[in-house]
Parts: structure tokens; C-alpha cells; sequence
């Protein structure tokens, strides 16, 4: 018998029994939901709705409310950590974020200093204090932070891109310098994330956005390596919490990045879930992997792909249903709850 709390989720991490697969989806909390327009209008930009703990709140438990998901996602952003680092973090509509202070030279690296994680971005952990008393253990809470490599990228190309200029040549030119950078971030991402396993954060996720933008040589040692190094240090204060890795564009990696000692690693849509599952084998628990633009379509639509993607992971655990990437701001909430639903009934024949 399962228990009436719903732990499926940190079941389905650990490889062990569940009656339907799992299912919460990245970017749950967003604009797709008219509840968290008014919430954000509220705030009066994103940033004060990400440092206003209440309101993240509220907005953290929005789709729960609203869909029978069976995590939660801390509301926030990755850039929290270069943001306390005093690089002037803004936001662009239409754009996404941008730094009035990028890192160029090697002294910008060395006067960085790494965040107090109960000071300085203490609004994240009263958040998650929030959230979880709020949730009464309804279902499980998921923490976050960027990869290093990912955090270094924004840092260094001064908000997103699409050529990659300033990293690359950082990273061929100086890669010494690059180095001491990602050591840096290491150490911040992994205060950070046990200060939200401290607040009450039952699983720790870690987003490697721009991993998949490395070459095969460059990827270990300048993504990959870092984010095992925070799997150690998080898993030697907190054995217990899952941990998943989510490379975007990393399916080339998966037995590398399974190897780290992680619990679950995250896949994209390009992968093929049953293929993936025969080269990780009992190793690691897999999360994924519908391709987001589905929930443009039609219900009909939707139910078929969920149930590619179920047939694709096959009968058994191990399994947490996921989207490729996050949620997109035009998707209809109600082909959301199609998704949800379906997830949670064609599941159930997988695990019998």
C-alpha cells in the first residue's frame, strides 16, 4: 500500500514503486496562468515578485492548486546567485536578462565573492520556509540553482545569446581564468542549494541550460566535472535528497552524466526515452521528455504523445514525466490539465 501523502515523486526518484508515474513540469509557474499575470502586476516587475517571498509563494503554489501535479517548483530564477553578486541583473521584455556589469577581465573574476545564502539571498530561503508550510506535505518541493557553466555563460556574454562570443573566446583564449570562475560559482551553487535544503526543499535540481553548446571535449571539463563536485558537497550534507541534473541538448552524455552520482537525470525531446533507459540501465531514475510545443495542440494530440513517451520509458519505476524544457507563455492552462490527466491515467498500466 502507498501512503496518502503524495511522495510519488521522491519515489520515482529513487527507483522504487508508484502507482502512476509522476508528473510536474518546468516553468509550472508562469505567465501560461492568468492567476500569475495578476500576481506579477501585483509585484510590478519579476524580479520584486521573485524577492517578495509571499508573493513567490502564492505563485509557487498556483498550479498546484489549480492541476493534481505532484511536485511543487520553487519560484525563482537562475540568475539569483549572479544577481548577489552585484552584477546589476535586469530584465528586457521580450528579451529576458540582462547585466549592466558582465565579467570581461580576470580581476572581474577575483573580486567576485560568493553569496551569503541566509543574507544576501535570504528571500529564497524564506520562501521555501513559506511554501513548504503552505503545502502541508501535499506534495514534494523542489529547490534549484544554475549549473556553473550556465551561471558563467550569462555572466560573462551579459544576458542570453545566441553566438556564445565572450565565453568561447574566454574559455579558448583563458581558460585558466574561466576555471577559477566556475570554482567560484561551484562553491556558491552549492551553499545555496544545501541553504534550500535547510529551509525545506526535499529535492535539488540543477540546470545546465547552455551545457549542450560545448564541444564533446570541453564538456566535461567545464560543466559536467563542476556540477559532480556539487552533487558531492549536496549529497554529504543531505544523503536523503534526490538530486537531478537537466543538460539541454546533453543526450550525447547521459552515461557521463549519470555517472556523478546524481539521482535522475533530466532529458530534452531530441532523446529517445527507451534508448536512453537501456544505456543508464538501474543507474539513475530518467525525467522527461514531451516535446513543449505539444501543449499548442489539440487535447487528442496531447494524450497520443504522453502515451509515446510512456510506451518509449516502458513498465517498471524510475520514471518522472516531464517536459523537454519549460512551459511556454501562449500555452492554454487547459491543454495543461489534458497533460496532467493523461499522465496520470495511461501511467497506471506501466505499473502494475
Amino acid at each position: 500500500m502507498l501512503p496518502d501523502v503524495n511522495d510519488r515523486l521522491l519515489r520515482a526518484l529513487r527507483r522504487q514503486p508508484v502507482d502512476y508515474t509522476p508528473i510536474w513540469l518546468m516553468r509550472q509557474a508562469g505567465r501560461y496562468l492568468p492567476e500569475y499575470r495578476k500576481t506579477r502586476e501585483r509585484a510590478g516587475d519579476f524580479l520584486t515578485l521573485c524577492k517578495t517571498p509571499e508573493l513567490a509563494c502564492e505563485v509557487t503554489l498556483q498550479p498546484i492548486t489549480r492541476f493534481p501535479l505532484d511536485a511543487a517548483i520553487l519560484f525563482s530564477d537562475i540568475l539569483t546567485i549572479p544577481d548577489a553578486m552585484d552584477l546589476g541583473l535586469y530584465f528586457v521584455e521580450g528579451e529576458g536578462p540582462r547585466f549592466q556589469k558582465p565579467i570581461r577581465t580576470l580581476k572581474d573574476i577575483q573580486t567576485l565573492r560568493i553569496p551569503d545564502p541566509e543574507g544576501d539571498l535570504g528571500y529564497v530561503t524564506v520562501a521555501v520556509r513559506l511554501i513548504r508550510h503552505e503545502l502541508a506535505d501535499r506534495v514534494p518541493l523542489i529547490g534549484f540553482a544554475g549549473s556553473p557553466w550556465t551561471l558563467a555563460t550569462y555572466m560573462v556574454e551579459g544576458g542570453a545569446s545566441k553566438e556564445f562570443r565572450w565565453i568561447k573566446t574566454l574559455l579558448y583564449d583563458h581558460p585558466q581564468s574561466l576555471l577559477q570562475l566556475l570554482n567560484i560559482l561551484t562553491e556558491a551553487v552549492s551553499t545555496y542549494l544545501i541553504a534550500q535544503i535547510s529551509a525545506g526543499a526535499q529535492v535539488v535540481m540543477l540546470f545546465d541550460t547552455w551545457g549542450g553548446v560545448l564541444t564533446s571535449q570541453d564538456y566535461p571539463r567545464f560543466s559536467l566535472s563542476w556540477m559532480a563536485n556539487i552533487v558531492q558537497r549536496v549529497k554529504t550534507y543531505a544523503p536523503q535528497v534526490p538530486i537531478i541534473l537537466f543538460t539541454k541538448g546533453g543526450g550525447a552524455w547521459l552515461e557521463n552524466i549519470a555517472s556523478v552520482g546524481c539521482d535522475a537525470v533530466g532529458l530534452d525531446w531530441t532523446v529517445d526515452l527507451q534508448k536512453a533507459r537501456e544505456r543508464v540501465g538501474n543507474q539513475v531514475a530518467l525525467q522527461g521528455n514531451l516535446d513543449p510545443a505539444i501543449l499548442y495542440s489539440s487535447p487528442e494530440s496531447i494524450q497520443s504523445r504522453v502515451a509515446d513517451v510512456l510506451a518509449g520509458y516502458g513498465h517498471g519505476n524510475g520514471h518522472v514525466f516531464n517536459l523537454g524544457h519549460g512551459i511556454s507563455p501562449e500555452v492554454p492552462p487547459e491543454h495543461v490539465a489534458a497533460l496532467v490527466e493523461a499522465v496520470h491515467e495511461q501511467s497506471r498500466f506501466y505499473h502494475l
